[in-house]
């Protein structure tokens, strides 16, 4: 699965990356 998060810096795609990680049990890449 290919998860990509766009946006403007400091809204919020690192926090929204986390939580998706950390519920779907997969890694996270930057």
């Amino acid at each position: 699965m290919r998860i990509i998060l766009f946006g403007p810096p400091g809204c919020g795609k690192g926090t929204q990356a986390t939580f998706i990680s950390e519920s779907l049990s997969i890694p996270h890449l930057s």
